[in-house]
């Protein structure tokens, strides 16, 4: 099985106000999606807020998630940063420190261009000496990946994946049948954007990079392994009881969702970093309501 296949659980990284990583509440966190036996966990994504945090914390969360669970699972860690060198530097630093893989986006202040995107990514998997996964997520970087530039970048040594957004009207066939005409049969093409989960996986794809599945890694499991299986009808009920949580996702924001999950769960109680603000309080109660009845309509 590849590195990009099936569940890649995208955990948040608890820090104080101050961005100091939380590494015990950390440790509980990427030990709860070892357990559940996901295939791979995506640490300092998005999710993980890694633009909020200095090198050395990112460097330093690394450290303690493979102190915590290297060796049982393959850890996939965020390396994208501004300038091409720090993020040379902290693919290295994860390769050092054992990380089985890379994920890398083109984070930048200045529009980039294609040409500017080809360099940055080589340089970086170069350096890094590490299966990469391309993070094509628009929404943040504001740079949106053609799939002329996808199929440049996979005939790069070490780059061996794609994290995609959800595509223009849900046509994943269309899109998978594109990349897969002009990737290699190696090369793996994966989906983030947590409500198009099943419809993603029913149409082939490798890998589902869960947001959820960072705090609720086994109800992310069980809706991977029925999408996978073909089983259409077991997917549409788990993806029906998840239905709840996209909806909040979708109004508030997954980042901000997710904090309040781990409240929820009693994994830690930590804000988002700043400016980035809590739900309103008022919320909270609905997100305690749809993570109780995912448990019980899916028992860990």
């Amino acid at each position: 099985m590849s590195l990009f296949e099936g569940l890649s659980a995208f955990p948040i990284t608890p820090a104080d106000a101050s961005g100091r990583v939380d590494v015990e509440a950390l440790g509980r966190i990427l030990l709860r999606i070892r357990d559940a036996k996901a295939d791979s966990i995506g640490l300092l994504g998005s999710t993980g807020g890694y633009a909020f945090l200095t090198a050395e914390e990112r460097i330093r969360a690394v450290d303690a998630a493979i102190n915590a669970v290297g060796g049982d699972i393959p850890v996939i860690v965020g390396v994208g940063a501004i300038r091409t060198s720090d993020a040379q530097t902290l693919a290295k630093a994860a390769r050092i420190a054992g990380a089985d893989g890379l994920l890398l986006a083109p984070v930048s202040y200045a529009p980039l261009t294609e040409d500017e995107v080809y360099e940055h990514f080589a340089a970086v998997a170069d350096a890094g000496q590490l299966p990469l996964c391309i993070y094509n997520n628009p929404g943040t970087t504001k740079f949106v990946f053609t799939n002329s530039l996808i199929a440049k970048l996979s005939k790069v040594a070490n780059i061996a994946a794609v994290k995609m957004p959800l595509p223009a009207e849900d046509d994943f066939a269309g899109e998978l049948a594109y990349l897969r005409g002009h990737t290699s049969p190696t090369f793996r093409i994966g989906y983030s954007g947590d409500s198009g989960a099943a419809p993603s996986l029913l149409a082939g794809g490798d890998a589902w990079f869960s947001v959820v599945g960072g705090l609720l890694p086994a109800q992310a499991l069980a809706l991977t392994r029925a999408a996978q299986s073909g089983d259409r009808v077991r997917t549409g009920e788990i993806d029906g009881a998840f239905q709840p949580l996209w909806t909040l996702f979708r109004e508030f924001g997954s980042f901000r969702v997710m904090y309040t999950i781990a409240d929820v769960l009693g994994l830690c109680r930590v804000d988002p970093p700043r400016p980035v603000l809590p739900i309103p309080e008022a919320a909270r109660g609905r997100v305690a309501v749809a993570v109780n009845e995912l448990q019980q309509r899916v028992p860990g």
